[in-house]
């Protein structure tokens, strides 16, 4: 954004010197400047070299806060620092260390009081500045006749406090930062014991004191909030009065409003809100002893709407996967149930198929199964229709006994193998592409409950291709799986449909 041509900039800039010392100077030459220039400047017997730290209209600010009046006293800007300026500022800040550890011995010499921390010389090396600090008032007009005798120049002793001293040598505070004093830190404000005891600050000497020796200059930057929250705190200089006995201040929080008491022998504190603290100090005066510090609260407080509802919102999206999982292993173990109970069955024939099915008829026209498998008979055996030898059922891998649509009433010739019959694919997904059950022929006889069948002849152990074992020319009935289900009373007289593998 460019600049209004109207505009005219502020032409006094702060410039800070060795030690963090600024001081302000005017631009009469409107030179083009940046923060962080090297620059020359007007002082009194000489010339310094200093750099720009401030510039524009918050220079204007930092004089309003300072109080430094804008008139002619102020000093001016020369030049921008030059490489020769820098150079000779180079060798003149190289012997102010051998200077200061010289006027150490001459003071020690001399015998005064005082400790001196810092030297400074001026950029032309006319002026030294001595920096000093000492608890009483020193006498030092024969040291500086000593040192402008040592050093050949013009000696000023400049007394600091301890604070300053700290800024000036700099450091690391226990907060793990650096010094606020020698960082930005200017006005030294006062610091009493009275703001650490507004705080609640252990009176701790060594960790109320900072580098410099002094209370810490910390103490005073949270006061004002503590002694604006310390209004509602109500002053307790004796015990409360309870039924339960007398409560005595043991701690308070003054930000959240609650105070702890402990009874007499009790080591438990119990939290009070100042709100309370007040009406039993209330009562007291009155003469009223209350029951207990805190009463018992009536209602039970609320859930949050705003929580219920995501709690809710969570547990119904928890439900709908659930609910899903459960579908997806219903249709997976309904499906592996059809292929084991259907196994050796036609296809579309199942449990549910025996409802469409028409009226059983009696079995009292069939011989015994005994007299056709050439056994005694059986106990608790009604006879069953007359009916021709049956055919032994095909188990797994063995052909059906006869084509779809014919009865089982017709034996298959011995030595040979009955021709396999082609299925139709079957579709598990189209339920209505099925025959129709009506149509088909029923099932033949379920097997009776094996009581007693110590003579039944041995399982036939064919395969694939085999004929079942013949004995004297009648067929005999092999046995049958155990997949099979019990008998569940009689059934029709109709032919037999033939069994196959799913």
């Amino acid at each position: 954004m460019e600049i209004p041509t109207a505009f005219e900039e502020f032409d006094i800039v702060e410039i800070r010197f060795k030690g963090g010392r600024k001081d302000f100077f005017r631009n009469i030459n409107r030179l083009d400047l940046t923060t962080g220039d090297p620059v020359v400047v007007d002082v009194p017997n000489g010339h310094h070299i200093g750099t720009v730290s401030l510039k524009g209209e918050l220079v204007r600010l930092q004089m309003l806060k300072k109080k430094v009046d804008n008139n002619e006293e102020i000093r001016t800007i020369y030049r921008i620092a030059n490489e020769r300026d820098l150079e000779k500022l180079r060798e003149v800040q190289e012997q102010e260390a051998a200077t200061m550890y010289r006027s150490r011995e001459i003071i020690q010499q001399t015998g005064l009081r005082m400790k001196l921390s810092d030297v400074e010389y001026q950029a032309d090396r006319s002026k030294a500045t001595f920096y000093y600090s000492a608890d009483d008032r020193v006498d030092f007009r024969d040291l500086i006749k000593k040192l402008a005798e040592e050093f050949k120049v013009r000696i000023e002793m400049r007394q600091i406090s301890l604070r300053h001293e700290a800024g000036r040598l700099g450091g690391i505070g226990s907060c793990g930062r650096e010094l606020c004093c020698s960082t930005w830190l200017t006005d030294f404000k006062s610091v009493s014991t009275t703001a650490a005891r507004y705080q609640n600050l252990s009176l701790n000497p060594s960790k109320l004191s900072g580098q410099c020796g002094r209370l810490k200059c910390c103490l005073n930057y949270e006061l004002e909030t503590y002694m604006e929250a310390l209004k509602d705190i109500p002053t307790v200089s004796r015990p409360l009065q309870t039924k339960q006995g007398d409560a005595m201040l043991q701690k308070t929080d003054i930000f959240k409003k609650m105070m702890w008491f402990g009874y007499r022998g009790d080591n438990n504190w119990y939290p009070v809100p100042v709100e309370r603290v007040h009406e039993i100090l209330k009562m007291n005066s009155q003469g009223v002893v209350p029951e207990m510090l805190v009463e018992e609260p009536v209602n039970e407080p609320k859930q949050n709407e705003f929580v219920a509802q995501v709690e809710g919102s969570l547990e119904r999206l928890d439900d709908k996967f659930k609910n899903k999982k459960k579908k997806k292993k219903k249709k997976k173990s309904s499906a592996e149930g059809l292929e084991g109970k259907q196994g050796g069955r036609p296809q579309g024939e199942g449990r549910d198929s025996r409802e469409q099915r028409g009226p059983r008829e009696a079995r009292e026209q069939r011989e015994p199964r005994e007299q056709r498998e050439g056994r005694g008979p059986r106990e608790n055996r009604g006879p069953r229709d007359a009916k021709g030898p049956r055919e032994p059922r095909a188990t797994e891998q063995t052909a059906p006994s006869a084509a779809v649509g014919q009865p089982e009433s017709q034996p298959a010739e011995q030595g040979q193998q009955r021709p396999k019959k082609q299925r139709p694919p079957r579709n598990r997904g189209n339920r209505d592409g099925r025959e129709n059950r009506e149509d088909r022929p029923n099932r033949g006889e379920a097997k009776p409950t094996r009581e007693g069948e110590s003579g039944r002849p041995p399982r036939p152990e064919g395969r694939t291709g085999e004929q079942p074992p013949q004995g004297d020319g009648t067929p005999q009935q092999p046995r049958r799986n155990k997949s099979r289900r019990p008998n569940r009373g009689s059934k029709p007289n109709q032919p037999k449909s033939p069994s196959t593998d799913a």
